[in-house]
C-alpha cells in the first residue's frame, strides 16, 4: 500500500514537485504567524474567541487560523476565490466574458488577468473592512498612516498567495489554490482531536466511527456520476472519413462541489456579523441565527439545496452540451439531436442533482446535531465539519489523481488500485 511512496521519491521529477510544495507550504505557514505591522495579534485573538458564530469564524478557519492574529496572510487565499466565482457567474451575464471564454487558451488567459485585478480590489476592501471592524471593537488601535500601512500589508499578503498558487500548480503537486485551503484546514485537525481525547467517553467511542462514515460517504458521493452513452456517426474531416464510435457523457452527482455550502455558511453568518453594529437585534439573533438553533439549521439545509441547483446551472449549460454534440456528430441512443437532447440532459440533471443537494445538506448540518443531541464538543465536530471534510477529501483526491498520472506517465504501477 505504502510502497508508491518510495517510487514517488525515486523519480527526480516527481520528488522535485513534491518537496517544492512542501517548501511553499512551509512559506505559507509561517506567513501565517508573523504578525502585521501594528498590530495587537493578543487583542485580536481575544476578540475572536467570541466570534464564532459570525462570518469571520468561517473566514478564519479558511486562513489557517491567521486571521484571528491578523497576520501577514490574514486574508488567506479567498479573495481570490472569491473573485473567481464572481467572474465565472458573471461570464452567464456578459457576453463578452462569454466569448473570452470559448477563444481556448488566451481568452482563459485574459480571464485569469481580470481574476487578479478583482482579486487585489476585493483584498484591499476586506482588509479595510477588517481593520475598521477591529478598531471599533477596540480590539486594533490604528492612525490613518498605520491603517494604510495594515490594508497594503494584507493585500500584499493575498497577492503572494495566489502567486505561490500558481507556482505550486505549475511546479508542484496538484491544484495550488486547492492545496492552500487544504493546509488551512488541516490546521484545526489537532484541536479537534485533542478535544476528542479529553471529550467523554461516548465522545471517544462513536467519534472515530462517525468520522470513518462521514469520509466514506463524502468520497462515494464526491465520485459517483451518471453515464449518459454518445454515439459518434461517420463524417467526412477534410478529405478524411473520420470512423464513429462510442462513449460516454459523465454526469456528476455532486457537480457543484462545496460551493453552496461556502454559499450558505456565508450568508447565514452575516446576520451575526450585522448584529454586532446593531446591539438591539443581538437577542433576537442569538435565539435564531446561531449555529445549533433549529431556524439556523433549517435554513442552511433549504439554502444549500438551493445554491446547488444554481451553481450546477451555471456550471452545465444543457442546451450547449447539446449544440456540441450535433457540431462533431454525436447523440445519445434514443434521443433526437437538438433540443430533444437538451431537454433529455437537462431533466436528467435536475434529478441527479437533487440527491447531491440533499446529501450536501445533511453533511453540513451534521456536525450542529453532533453538538446539540450527540454530546460532541464544539471543536470535535469542526473537525469532521462538512465544509472542511468536503474540501479536504476533494483536494485529496484531485492530488491522488495527477501523482497517479505522473506515475503511470513512468511505467511505475499506480497506488489508487
Amino acid at each position: 500500500m505504502l510502497g508508491w511512496l518510495g517510487n514517488v521519491w525515486r523519480v527526480p521529477e516527481l520528488r522535485r514537485r513534491v518537496l517544492f510544495t512542501a517548501f511553499v507550504l512551509a512559506v505559507y505557514r509561517l506567513g501565517s504567524w508573523l504578525p502585521a505591522p501594528g498590530v495587537d495579534a493578543s487583542a485580536i485573538e481575544n476578540y475572536f474567541s467570541g466570534s464564532g458564530g459570525s462570518i469571520l469564524g468561517l473566514l478564519n478557519l479558511f486562513s489557517g487560523g491567521a486571521l484571528s492574529q491578523f497576520s501577514l496572510f490574514a486574508l488567506g487565499i479567498m479573495p481570490y476565490v472569491t473573485a473567481s466565482i464572481i467572474v465565472q457567474l458573471m461570464t452567464v451575464v456578459i457576453p463578452k466574458l462569454a466569448e473570452l471564454q470559448k477563444e481556448g487558451e488566451a481568452g482563459y488567459a485574459k480571464i485569469n488577468q481580470y481574476t487578479r485585478y478583482l482579486t487585489v480590489v476585493l483584498a484591499a476592501l476586506q482588509a479595510f473592512g477588517y481593520a475598521v471592524l477591529f478598531q471599533r471593537q477596540d480590539a486594533l488601535q490604528a492612525n490613518a498612516g498605520r491603517m494604510t500601512l495594515i490594508v497594503v500589508t494584507l493585500t500584499t499578503g493575498t497577492v503572494l498567495l495566489m502567486w505561490l498558487g500558481e507556482q505550486i500548480t505549475k511546479r508542484g503537486i496538484g491544484n495550488g489554490i486547492s492545496i492552500l485551503i487544504f493546509a488551512s484546514i488541516l490546521t484545526a485537525l489537532p484541536l479537534g482531536l485533542s478535544a476528542w481525547w479529553n471529550g467523554g467517553p461516548m465522545e471517544r467511542i462513536f467519534f472515530p466511527l462517525i468520522a470513518i462514515a462521514i469520509v466514506a460517504s463524502v468520497v462515494f458521493v464526491q465520485e459517483g456520476q451518471r453515464r449518459i452513452p454518445i454515439q459518434y456517426a461517420k463524417r467526412m474531416v477534410g478529405r478524411r472519413m473520420t470512423s464513429g464510435g462510442a462513449t460516454y457523457l459523465p454526469l456528476r452527482v455532486n457537480m457543484a462541489g462545496v460551493i453552496p455550502v461556502i454559499f450558505a455558511a456565508a450568508l447565514l453568518a452575516f446576520p451575526a456579523t450585522i448584529a454586532q453594529y446593531f446591539p438591539g437585534t443581538q437577542q433576537f439573533v442569538n435565539d435564531h441565527f446561531q449555529p445549533g438553533n433549529l431556524t439556523y439549521l433549517l435554513a442552511e439545509a433549504a439554502l444549500i439545496i438551493l445554491f446547488t441547483y444554481f451553481y450546477t446551472a451555471v456550471q452545465f449549460n444543457p442546451v450547449e452540451q447539446a449544440d456540441n454534440l450535433r457540431k462533431y456528430g454525436g447523440y445519445i441512443p434514443g434521443i433526437r439531436p437538438g433540443p430533444p437532447t437538451a431537454q433529455y440532459l437537462d431533466r436528467v440533471l435536475s434529478r441527479l442533482t437533487l440527491p447531491g443537494a440533499l446529501f450536501l445538506a445533511l453533511v453540513a448540518v451534521a456536525p450542529s446535531l453532533f453538538i446539540r443531541y450527540g454530546g460532541f464538543s464544539q471543536a470535535s465536530s469542526g473537525a469532521l465539519g462538512g465544509t472542511s471534510v468536503l474540501i479536504a477529501v476533494g483536494v485529496a483526491l484531485d492530488t491522488m489523481r495527477q501523482m497517479e498520472s505522473q506515475m503511470m506517465m513512468r511505467n511505475y504501477e499506480g497506488f489508487l488500485k
